[in-house]
C-alpha cells in the first residue's frame, strides 16, 4: 500500500509541473486586463512594418505603401515637410495601407504606423524617406480662368509646356464635376502652337447656369519620355452663362444673335473674299477672347502686306487670325458681299453693340459655300466640328 501511495504522489507532482507554464500564457490575462485583450508574453512577437519607397532620393511617381507582418495596422499617417497629409486607407485585413496620391518629386515624408501585434500589444513605428528632385518640370496653361462666366460652347482646355507621352496616366488625374452631371469627354489635340493639349467638352452645348469644377491632381505624375514631371495641382471653377449663339450666314452676309432661342438682332456683315486665301472658315468657332482695339498685320497670318491697321471691338475666333470686329472701311459691302481678308466685319455701331452682348465661350455657327474649310479642333476651340463619337475617340482612356 505504501508503494502505491508514493507513485500517486509522484504523478500528481508531474501534472502540476506541466500545468504551471500553461497558466502563465493563459488568455485570461491579469486581473486588470479587459476581457478579450491578451497581455504581452513570451509568444507575443513584435510587428514588422515595411514602408516603400524608402531611403534617400527614392523614385517619385508611385503611391506610398505600408505593410505589416506579425500583426495589423490600426492607422497610418504620412506627412510631408510642410505638414500636408497624404491620404490613404488601411486594407480590410489590416495588413497594408496605400496612399491615394503618389509621392511627389523633391519631397521629404514622415510615416507613422500604429500597429497591434497578434498578442494584442499596441505600438507606434516611425519611418522617413525622401524623393529625388524632378530633372524637368512640365507646366500647364489652362482655360477658362477661375470664377469666369462663359458661353455654352466653352471647353476646358489644358496646354502643356512639354510633350505628354503618358496621356492615359495624365488623363486619369483630371477630375471634372458639374452641378447637373453633364456628360462629356477629354480629347487630345495638337494645339496651334504645336504643343500637346487636352480639352474636355460636353456631348452637347452646356446648360445655362451649370457650375463646373476642374481638379487636375497632377502633382507627382510623370509626363513620360522627355516631358518632365508635374510638381503641382491645378484647379479652376466657372459658371455657364446664357445660351447665346451667333449664327453667321456668309452667303446672305448676315449675323444673327440668338439668345435662349429668341432672335435678338440681325447684323449685316462682310466675310472673307471668295476664291483664295482670304476666305473665312466655316463650321463652329468659339469666341476665345474679347481683345478690344488691337493692331492687325496681314504678315502675321501669311497674307503679305495686305493690311496693317488698328481695329476696334476685336473678338478672336481662331488662333489662325479670324476675328469678328468693326470694319468701317468695308461699309459698302455689309449685307452685300464678302470682301474682307477672312474676318467677319461690321459697322462701328453694330460692332460696339455686339461686343457688349457676347462673352468668351459663345459659339459662332458659320455657314457659306465659298470658304477655306472647317475650323480644326486645335485652331482655337474647334472641337465642336467633330461628332460626339469622333471626339470620344480622342480620349487616351477610350
Amino acid at each position: 500500500m505504501s508503494r502505491i501511495r508514493v507513485l500517486t504522489h509522484a504523478r500528481a507532482a508531474v501534472v502540476a509541473a506541466l500545468l504551471a507554464p500553461l497558466a502563465a500564457c493563459s488568455s485570461n490575462g491579469s486581473p486588470n486586463t479587459p476581457d478579450g485583450e491578451v497581455t504581452s508574453g513570451a509568444a507575443d512577437r513584435p510587428v514588422t512594418v515595411t514602408v516603400t519607397p524608402s531611403g534617400e532620393k527614392a523614385p517619385a511617381g508611385e503611391p506610398v505603401k505600408v505593410t505589416a507582418s506579425g500583426g495589423r495596422l490600426t492607422s497610418v499617417t504620412v506627412t510631408d515637410s510642410e505638414g500636408r497629409r497624404l491620404a490613404g486607407e488601411v486594407a480590410a485585413d489590416g495588413r497594408s495601407w496605400l496612399s491615394d496620391r503618389k509621392a511627389v518629386p523633391g519631397a521629404a515624408y514622415k510615416v507613422t504606423a500604429a500597429t497591434r501585434s497578434e498578442g494584442g500589444t499596441a505600438k507606434s513605428t516611425e519611418a522617413a524617406f525622401t524623393t529625388a528632385e524632378a530633372d524637368k518640370v512640365n507646366k500647364v496653361d489652362w482655360r477658362p480662368g477661375a470664377g469666369a462666366t462663359v458661353g455654352v460652347a466653352q471647353p476646358i482646355s489644358l496646354v502643356f509646356d512639354h510633350p505628354v507621352r503618358n496621356r492615359a496616366e495624365v488623363e486619369k488625374q483630371l477630375k471634372i464635376t458639374t452641378s447637373n452631371d453633364t456628360e462629356g469627354s477629354w480629347g487630345w489635340l495638337r494645339d496651334w502652337s504645336g504643343r500637346d493639349r487636352v480639352d474636355w467638352r460636353p456631348k452637347a452645348y452646356w446648360k445655362p447656369g451649370t457650375k463646373v469644377t476642374l481638379n487636375a491632381e497632377l502633382n507627382g505624375t510623370d509626363s513620360g519620355a522627355d516631358g518632365g514631371w508635374f510638381v503641382r495641382d491645378y484647379k479652376t471653377t466657372f459658371t455657364i452663362g446664357a445660351r447665346q449663339i451667333a449664327k453667321v450666314d456668309l452667303d446672305r452676309h448676315q449675323l444673327t444673335l440668338v439668345r435662349d432661342g429668341e432672335t435678338v438682332r440681325r447684323i449685316p456683315v462682310s466675310g472673307g473674299t471668295p476664291g483664295g486665301d482670304k476666305r473665312s472658315w466655316r463650321g463652329t468657332a468659339v469666341l476665345m477672347a474679347k481683345e478690344g482695339t488691337i493692331n492687325m498685320n496681314s504678315e502675321t497670318v501669311g497674307l503679305g502686306d495686305a493690311y496693317d491697321k488698328m481695329v476696334d471691338y476685336s473678338m478672336r475666333l481662331t488662333w489662325s487670325g479670324m476675328y469678328a470686329h468693326a470694319a468701317p472701311w468695308n461699309a459698302r459691302y455689309f449685307g452685300n458681299a464678302n470682301h474682307s481678308s477672312g474676318c467677319i466685319g461690321m459697322s462701328d455701331a453694330n460692332a460696339a453693340w455686339f461686343y457688349g452682348q457676347v462673352r468668351p465661350g459663345d459659339p459662332f455657327e458659320i455657314t457659306g459655300k465659298d470658304t477655306k474649310g472647317v475650323v480644326a479642333p486645335g485652331n482655337g476651340f474647334g472641337a465642336w466640328n467633330l461628332s460626339w463619337t469622333e471626339w470620344q475617340q480622342k480620349s487616351a482612356l477610350r
